[in-house]
């Protein structure tokens, strides 16, 4: 053989000598880039890695689930619907065998005690992946930190190379605080479905539980309410800047909350009042005490409306409205805001909270308020969501010493709309500037003078909307301070270390660039290249 011949005989086997030694290079590796526990975020309460074990997924692996139960086999549906555009593997999902399967199992018995309602216990060995819980919301946390220890590649939409390896590991992990929620305003900017389920998804990979949705505003009315269909059709017509409206049907918003709840976050909408209601004011004249409607609304200013409180009709539409969004809404609280209510007298404050809250429980749903509700007289199970910039509070160190919760969302740590400098392009400074030291390193149990761990039902992030329009926009104010918060909520303060989290932090960076979310690259966390 002369000639080109030679040349093409010699060049294929120097590719097949550089694939081989490539691959020889690869295997060990492979092996190495299992992705550590000190990677996930939240923190687990143990997580111990096994040396030298490595779980692989492969084409013939086989999600297992819980025998008989309906929510662990939607589990398994939703683990293998992430895994399969990315790995290209069938995943089929079936119930387990009686033994110890091989594949992906998640089990609904086994797990200890301790890990109650919503942890977990995940093992990994060399031929199965384990988690088992004591329920499914259990099941679920689990497989968020499952998809943690794959590559990041995992998340892709499109089939990517693999390997698809998990170091061995034996994981016992359980929430801090019952509620770790995220707060989205889609009454300043209004956001369509699609994009609340894209933040529910991102909500879910961080074990946060709860979404809080700020349904009305001076601003606008996003929710359609059949007793008085005004607010949706002209109340939601408008947001700030003048940029366009919109509202939920009740159909969509059913169908949220539906899907909320099959990633095991809770819908928590609110209704602000008595202020925070141009809206409402401007949709039905017979509302204020005038009689006059104001124009409707679209710049930034606070304080300045208020529900009429000496009206009676006031009250009729507070419990029309309230009627139909608690027959909407399976989950436990409605949240009447109750905050910056300038234009609302002490006294008639103090009457029209009252009222209020009796208007919700007689619904049947538990008062959720910002903290200022505090100042009117408590129901027993009412809770208030501390928003301020100190450390102090008389009135809410009281609420909390007779029985009254707090969520702890302080603005100065918890706002996701807050600049993170001052060349941010996005969001407000009022309460300062957030980068991720401020809003990771403070422990909510401890924050606030007299309220102590036992008093705080958990940590929500608010995003407020007055600058936020589209979801890249929503990315880059959440991330990646959101998962700050989260890990707040669900990881003990024994694993609170600033250094380290910021490590682990910055090993989330390629997992949000495969799942298309643009962040911010705060400088003061080291992005692996590329990320």
């Amino acid at each position: 053989m002369t000639g080109p011949g030679i040349r093409r005989t010699l060049s294929a086997l120097a590719l097949a000598v550089a694939t081989g030694a490539a691959a020889l290079l690869a295997a060990p590796a492979a092996q190495a880039a299992t992705i550590p526990l000190t990677s996930v975020v939240p923190a687990p309460v143990t997580a111990a890695p096994t040396a030298g074990v490595t779980y692989t997924l492969g084409s013939a692996t086989t999600v297992y689930t819980e025998p008989g139960s309906t929510a662990a086999a939607d589990i398994g549906a939703y683990l293998a619907g992430i895994l399969r555009p990315s790995t290209g593997y069938a995943l089929p999902v079936a119930p387990a065998p009686t033994g110890s399967p091989s594949g992906i199992a998640l089990l609904l018995t086994g797990a200890p005690a301790s890990v109650g309602a919503q942890g977990y216990q995940l093992d990994v060995t060399s031929t199965a992946v384990t988690v088992r819980a004591n329920q499914p919301a259990g099941l679920f946390a689990g497989v968020q930190t499952l998809r943690q220890l794959l590559p990041a590649a995992v998340e892709a939409t499109t089939v990517q190379a693999g390997p698809w390896q998990v170091g061995g590991a034996h994981v016992v992990d359980y929430p801090r605080f019952g509620y770790r929620g995220a707060m989205l305003d889609v009454a300043r900017h209004f956001f369509p479905p699609a994009a609340v389920r894209r933040y529910v998804d991102q909500l879910a990979l961080y074990k946060i539980n709860y979404l809080h949705l700020h349904l009305s505003d001076d601003q606008g009315w996003r929710i359609a309410i059949n007793s008085w269909p005004n607010l949706a059709v002209y109340g939601g017509g408008t947001a700030v800047g003048g940029d366009p409206g919109g509202y939920y049907t009740q159909a969509d918003y059913t169908a949220l909350v539906a899907y909320a709840a099959s990633r095991y976050i809770t819908v928590v909408p609110e209704i602000d009042m008595p202020g925070h209601t141009n809206a409402a004011l401007a949709s039905y004249a017979q509302l204020n005490c005038n009689g006059v409607a104001p124009a409707r609304y679209t710049g930034t200013n606070v304080g300045f409306s208020s529900l009429c409180v000496p009206l009676a009709l006031t009250y009729t539409f507070i419990d029309q409205v309230v009627g139909e969004l608690a027959a909407l809404t399976p989950g436990p609280y409605l949240h009447i805001g109750g905050d910056e209510a300038s234009s609302t007298s002490a006294t008639d404050y103090t009457t029209f909270i009252d009222r209020v809250q009796q208007i919700v429980a007689a619904h049947g749903k538990t008062v959720l308020g910002w903290h200022d509700v505090v100042h009117a007289t408590p129901q027993p199970s009412r809770i208030a969501q501390f928003w301020g910039t100190g450390t102090s509070d008389a009135a809410v160190a009281a609420a909390a010493a007779n029985g009254t919760k707090v969520i702890m969302s302080p603005a100065n740590r918890a706002y996701l709309d807050m600049k993170y400098k001052n060349s941010t392009r996005l969001g407000q400074k009022w309460a300062g500037l957030i980068d991720v030291d401020k809003a990771y390193d403070w422990n909510p149990g401890a924050y606030l003078s007299g309220v102590g761990e036992s008093s705080v039902l958990g940590v929500e992030a608010p995003l407020w909307t007055e600058t936020i329009r589209t979801t890249a926009d929503i990315d880059y104010m959440a991330f990646p301070r959101l998962p700050a918060l989260a890990e707040l909520g669900w990881s003990p303060y024994s694993t609170h270390n600033l250094t380290a989290f910021k490590t682990r932090l910055g090993a989330q960076g390629p997992r949000w660039r495969v799942m298309g979310i643009g962040y911010y690259q705060s400088t003061q966390v080291s992005w692996p290249a590329g990320s």
